[in-house]
């Protein structure tokens, strides 16, 4: 399929997507379009399907929004100026998919987004919290880690939405202001990937992975890449230390805001003769947590090896186990001895999955908390807990990514 005016459709937007896309009908057929608000209409161009591709056969097709015909009361000028419908679709960048919608109307799109979630997935009877605000203003200025791209001709930039282009850009408006500086003077860079990164001291690192890259070699013919910075974020009282490369949250105040959380749901279910478990648990926030709950006896599982070194550095001074393996092969070897307190879930973002759940709930925790960064994850996680006789007596939303359609949920389940 290739683009020509008959491509061009006027569709009414009726709802939100997982996603952040939008949804349209055309006859009878799903249009899910960028840049657009429920209650418009808006005139859009259906995106080219891949080479020998037919659209007649597809269920649904994708479009761009190019003009508003009928806007929403809740339509703002873009926050990000070089995403604004005044540029052609394919000369917009990405990031900041609801940045053209009022702050709190964003909020109550992903709790309707969250809500479908539930309801689809996770069984009846579950109400999707309202998704709390983390800050006053308007949304900017939250970004710790930024990851930019070099072209073959040298410019710097975020990709296009939905695309390998990079787009130039005279402001990065999401990022840390130190960020923002930084990338806005990057000059005379080779081709591949630039990683922004802003820890706690307040000093930006700049991570080159140039396109002709090659680890060092080493024994026996196999590569390694150099050894990372390690860097240091604060959270309340605690330090952790962390690979400059290595996961941490990006919004500026996420790590204290989801600590906090799984804290309060959390209250009252850690005991100090039990075991509890920080499962997917990084370089040990969530561990500390458990700690600071009054567990003594804590187990912290990671796959990478880096993390839980990290992970047992932070840790030292508490009672607290870091284990390297894959969380489902971890629980295959674990038996239930009818010690396991509390149980921490915080998987990335294709979920726990069954497999998982069914090991987690054979070992009797007391309770689980589960952070989550994809609704439909844990939607379906939650469906296998409630099929297994778990309850769900608390939700949080959190908006930690303000002007994208990612946000952050707490559940407390209980048996």
């Amino acid at each position: 399929m290739t683009s020509s005016p008959a491509d061009v459709l006027d569709l009414d937007i009726t709802g939100i997507a997982h996603g952040g896309t939008f949804i349209a009908r055309h006859e009878g057929r799903v249009v899910f379009v960028s840049d657009a608000i429920p209650g418009e209409r808006v005139r859009a161009r259906l995106i080219p399907s891949g080479e020998g591709a037919d659209a007649s056969t597809r269920s649904f097709w994708r479009a761009e929004t190019l003009k508003v015909l009928d806007a929403s009361e809740h339509r703002r000028p873009h926050i990000w100026p070089e995403a604004d419908l005044s540029r052609d679709p394919a000369d917009r960048p990405g990031g900041a998919d609801l940045g053209h919608i009022a702050l709190e109307h964003q909020r109550v799109l992903k709790r309707q987004v969250l809500t479908e979630a539930l309801d689809r997935f996770a069984g009846p009877g579950l109400v999707a919290p309202e998704i709390e605000a983390v800050e006053s203003g308007d949304g900017t200025a939250w970004r710790t880690r930024v990851t930019l791209h070099v072209d073959d001709a040298g410019e710097v930039g975020p990709f296009a939405a939905r695309s390998h282009r990079v787009i130039p850009v005279s402001s990065y408006p999401l990022s840390r202001p130190a960020i923002a500086e930084a990338a806005l003077a990057l000059r005379g860079e080779a081709p591949g990937r630039i990683e922004l990164v802003e820890p706690a001291d307040g000093q930006v690192r700049i991570i080159r992975r140039e396109e002709t890259e090659r680890p060092a070699r080493v024994a026996r013919g196999f590569r390694r890449r150099p050894t990372p910075e390690v860097i240091r974020e604060v959270v309340g009282d605690r330090r952790f230390q962390v690979d400059s490369t290595g996961f941490w949250q990006v919004h500026s105040r996420a790590a204290s805001v989801l600590d906090a959380a799984v804290y309060g749901i959390l209250d009252g279910h850690v005991d100090d003769d039990r075991t509890h478990y920080d499962l997917y648990g990084g370089v040990g926030l969530f561990a500390a947590t458990l700690a600071d709950l009054g567990g003594t006896d804590i187990v912290t599982v990671e796959s990478s090896a880096r993390a839980t070194e990290h992970a047992a550095a932070n840790l030292a001074p508490l009672d607290v186990t870091a284990v390297t393996a894959r969380v489902d092969r971890f629980l295959s070897g674990v038996k239930n001895n009818g010690r396991t307190g509390a149980v921490i879930l915080d998987p990335p973002r294709a979920g726990a999955g069954r497999a998982v759940v069914e090991a987690v709930h054979a070992l009797a925790p007391e309770a689980i908390a589960y952070v989550a960064c994809d609704p439909v994850a844990l939607a379906r996680d939650l469906g296998t807990f409630r099929g297994l006789g778990w309850k769900v007596p608390t939700l949080r939303g959190f908006d930690l990514f303000p002007h994208s359609h990612h946000f952050e949920v707490v559940a407390l389940l209980t048996r």
